[in-house]
């Protein structure tokens, strides 16, 4: 049995061994709210217990911001974007209660894939960050990169004897969000590189891309069929595909703006 012994402390030497211990046990949300809290507590009557539960809550969510924190970083988003941010009203393509359950992550537990498909403008790209905004804040390992510069650094790693490094650096993330698929044509050794990763991935990890070519116009990227018909499989085989349309909402929030200032002007 444990036996505590009184040391009868003043309240001035108390809160300095409270905030030692905190600094010593790096614990730095208790060691900073510890004063406020044990007012609180005595303001509300709140018991040992309580007060205890109080500290560790609040040093767990700190950890837990951190955490979350450094994901969305290594993930390496090019700019923040939110699902909150994106305008349902000026893309009725995209169906926000979709949205709301691909943002639980459900589908990322499940390693299936995630199709992102539309014209420059309609919010695809906004929708990959978001999501996968989404699945970094859930404690997943998330992934951003162009298409292109996956192809490039493959390539390079190829050359350089380090292919199979790299492949498998690549298929440990959770989620691997592939951005601006199909905005350029890919040799035949550049589309098998990038089939290996999605190889790598198949059913064991999550794979989200945002693309401006529906899958029937991928054989501009893919040129041999066989190899386009397998890479079209691996992405869309029983996950996730959102059509964001063709019509530009950005551009048209543009040209609304453009008259509105001429109008202003007028």
């Amino acid at each position: 049995m444990t036996t505590f012994h009184r040391r009868g402390l003043t309240e001035e030497a108390a809160e300095a061994a409270i905030y030692q211990a905190c600094q010593k046990l790096r614990l730095p949300t208790m060691r900073g709210q510890f004063t406020d809290l044990a007012v609180q507590a005595a303001r509300e009557q709140m018991s040992y217990l309580g007060f205890l539960a109080e500290l560790l809550m609040a040093e767990c969510d700190y950890r837990a911001r951190r955490a979350s924190d450094r994901r969305i970083k290594m993930a390496n988003f090019p700019r923040q974007k939110s699902l909150r941010e994106f305008d349902f009203d000026a893309n009725p393509h995209v169906d926000p209660a979709v949205i709301n359950t691909l943002s639980g992550c459900g589908w990322v537990r499940k390693h299936l894939p995630l199709c992102l498909i539309g014209d420059s403008g309609t919010g695809k790209s906004h929708l990959l960050i978001a999501l996968g905004t989404e699945a970094a804040m859930a404690g997943f390992k998330v992934k951003y990169t162009l298409a292109a510069k996956l192809v490039n650094e493959l390539v390079e790693a190829a050359d350089e004897k380090v292919l199979t490094k790299t492949i498998a650096r690549y298929g440990r993330v959770d989620l691997l969000c592939l951005d601006e698929l199909g905005y350029m044509e890919l040799d035949r050794r550049g589309a098998e590189l990038l089939f290996q990763v999605l190889t790598e991935r198949e059913e064991t990890n999550s794979i989200a891309i945002a693309s401006n070519e529906s899958f029937s116009g991928w054989t501009k990227t893919f040129t041999e069929p066989r190899l386009c018909a397998a890479i079209v499989d691996r992405l869309t085989y029983g996950g996730n595909i959102i059509e964001t349309g063709t019509e530009s909402y950005r551009l048209a929030q543009t040209r609304a703006h453009t008259d509105a200032g001429s109008k202003a002007a007028g």
